[in-house]
């Protein structure tokens, strides 16, 4: 069995390549710290005998991803799990925060998703076999006041996930399809978002076996932790002008400099 990860590098990414690697697959790693692979892919070695590859990608470059894909393709004809990760946020007013962060943003938690889950599926579709797991998170099912790209881009990755599982379960395909929505969690991220969150983060490590273990028993949509679970109800039931407003609230006090 073999997997790809992106954004393998820290945080979720990182522990979901040590969990792999426990169950016995060979693992594929990209992101652009290479320091920060080799030292994983030197860990997951010293463990298991399994194989780990790393691919350094700047997955915001199209040209980068249409690259990883096609030299995967060429070395290993087909992988079993494709594991959307790699992707970051920013926080502040959108008059105030940076456009070409965002845009580059948008490049990697859309563009990048985008290009890998349309090229790995149809490769899984031809031979009725495979799985990919996007991350996207709690943000995608509001939006989001004071981090608008970064609610945005996980409202995509949600929806475009949503759209396949339907596309796939109509023509009876073998294939899954899997969406991972955590709330806040103990990674890099924060530090790169230039947030600090209120409520209590969830550990990398747990999200990443929750992940695995939902996905590989086929699970759609995947929400660790039950404060989420309710946060994501409520916005069910609640008006989107309240539910933006109170997003809003909770944004205000995220922002370190504030």
């Amino acid at each position: 069995m073999i997997a790809l990860i992106t954004g393998a590098s820290s945080g979720i990414g990182r522990d979901m390549a040590r969990i792999l690697n426990n169950l016995n697959y060979d693992i594929i790693i990209t992101a652009r710290n290479e320091e920060s692979l080799k030292e994983l892919k030197k860990e997951l070695n010293e463990k298991n005998n399994n194989k780990v590859d790393i691919y350094l990608a700047d997955l915001s470059k199209e040209e980068e991803c249409l690259k990883l894909y096609n030299e995967v393709k060429e070395k290993y004809q087909n992988i079993d799990l494709l594991i959307n990760n790699a992707g970051f946020g920013l926080c502040g007013k959108m008059i105030n925060t940076d456009l070409e962060t965002e845009m580059k943003m948008i490049d990697t938690n859309i563009k990048a998703v985008h290009i890998l889950t349309k090229l790995f599926l149809k490769d899984m579709v031809q031979r009725d076999s495979g799985r990919i797991l996007n991350v996207a998170s709690v943000a995608a099912f509001m939006a989001g006041p004071l981090m608008a790209t970064y609610y945005a881009s996980k409202n995509y990755v949600l929806r475009f996930s949503q759209a396949i599982k339907e596309e796939l379960k109509k023509d009876k395909s073998n294939v899954k399809i899997s969406v991972l929505c955590p709330g806040p969690v103990n990674t890099n991220f924060n530090k790169v978002a230039n947030v600090k969150f209120a409520l209590k983060s969830l550990s990398s490590e747990y999200v990443a076996k929750y992940a695995i273990n939902k996905t590989l028993k086929g699970k759609f949509l995947i929400i660790p932790g039950w404060k989420i679970k309710i946060a994501r109800f409520l916005s069910k039931i609640s008006p989107d002008t309240i539910s933006t407003k109170i997003c809003y609230h909770m944004q205000s006090k995220k922002i370190q400099d504030a």
